[in-house]
């Protein structure tokens, strides 16, 4: 039986419901998190810009293993395992990207990188966004710029680009 937010092989990928009930279970669980990605950068927008293949998510550490168990009797299967930087899991169209972070008193986040490569994730650098009409905290847009950085961008990272930069500009 298919879960709500079907995931089957959709042309538009990752849908918002399902977006929002991984966040319905953060937010139930108290789990610090940060949306990033492309699904970021249309929370912040206010509303879908493109299709969407997965969900980027930084979750507090601790959280991470009841997330995977949960998404995992939700049918995700684990595709890409590199933790403690980050694990993929997909089912159907859908994808959830779980990059974990260690969470300090004041609400900073740190993330493993690979070798002694660590991103630091700022509990200032969080603002709310929506998503399928759900309040949900998100990168800003600063931040989301920065994240873009040291890779060959693809074209869907240019679209993404292109707004935050409009919002970047509008913040100042």
């Amino acid at each position: 039986m298919e879960q709500p937010g079907s995931c089957g092989q959709q042309a538009d990928g990752m849908p918002a419901i399902e977006v929002v009930a991984v966040v319905d279970w953060l937010e139930n669980h108290g789990a610090v998190y940060v949306v990033t990605g492309g699904w970021a950068v249309d929370a912040l927008v206010g509303h879908r810009t493109r299709d969407h293949g997965d969900l980027d998510v930084i979750v507090e550490a601790g959280a991470c293993e009841a997330l995977l168990r949960w998404l995992s009797g939700r049918g995700y299967e684990v595709v890409t395992d590199w933790l403690p930087i980050r694990v993929e899991l997909r089912r159907g169209s859908c994808g959830v990207d779980v990059h974990p972070m260690e969470v300090g008193p004041g609400g900073d986040g740190v993330q493993a990188g690979f070798g002694t490569q660590v991103f630091e994730h700022r509990a200032s650098s969080r603002t709310l966004g929506r998503i399928g009409g759900r309040q949900v905290v998100v990168a800003d847009a600063t931040t989301l710029l920065n994240l873009h950085e040291g890779y060959e961008p693809r074209a869907q990272d240019l679209h993404d680009i292109a707004l935050l930069r409009r919002l970047a500009d509008r913040a100042r």
